[in-house]
């Protein structure tokens, strides 16, 4: 009886490794075939594209991708308060040094206004005369637009009056009547905290960062 048992195990392990070393193939095929060749090969898609590099070309090909993954990120903008404790939150992430810098807002202290309407209904009816025109405005709201400009609806900003200007004159040709150039009193100075040049492992490391400590977290530079 014991050599029965002997024999037939001997017999199922002469088996096993048939089926394991492709005897019985295709029939039985053994196992994890598909990783092996040839079925690696026949699943490849395109192989014609592959090539090997040598040294030099594929450090050059690396370098060109990681070019390609390589953008701008900004956070802000921030008052001279809150920059200090955006930057601390920067530096408190251990960033590589130099990957951010400060960069001054530039100051757009010439609005084209479509006017300052006095009343609700009179706002509401200049709004719709902007939309048919399909002109992009915004309303300057108390108290950040101060008591004298509280309430206007502005068409564009710009950094000097003779831009303002041309804007207006541009304006006025297309039909608007209406709008007026004024000066906005120039708001304290601010800062964007702005990564020029992140590389796709950076991006991910500054998009993790509270949004709550940087002026809603890093966004695509404009």
């Amino acid at each position: 009886m014991l050599r029965v048992l002997l024999l037939l195990v001997l017999l199922a392990n002469a088996v096993v490794y048939g089926w394991i070393q492709g005897w019985f193939a295709p029939g039985w095929p053994p196992p994890r075939a598909h990783e092996r060749e040839p079925a690696r090969l026949a699943a490849q898609v395109r192989p014609e594209l592959v090539a090997v590099l040598p040294p030099p070309a594929a450090s050059a090909a690396l370098e060109a991708v990681r070019e390609a993954t390589v953008g701008c990120l900004q956070a802000g903008p921030f008052g001279d308060v809150e920059l200090a404790a955006a930057e601390a939150t920067l530096l408190a992430a251990q960033l590589p040094a130099g990957s951010w810098a400060r960069a001054p807002v530039q100051a757009l202290p010439w609005l084209v206004s479509a006017g300052r309407p006095a009343d609700p209904a009179a706002r509401r009816a200049r709004e719709e005369e902007l939309r048919r025109l399909n002109l992009p405005f915004e309303l300057l709201e108390a108290p950040a637009a101060g008591a004298a400009l509280a309430g206007t609806l502005v068409l564009s900003r710009h950094a000097s009056r003779d831009a303002a200007e041309a804007a207006l004159a541009t304006l006025a040709a297309d039909g608007l009547r209406g709008a007026r150039v004024v000066e906005r009193e120039s708001p304290p100075p601010q800062f964007w905290l702005r990564a020029e040049r992140a590389d796709g492992t950076l991006q991910e490391r500054l998009r993790t960062l509270p949004p709550q400590a940087l002026a809603g977290g890093f966004v695509a530079c404009d």
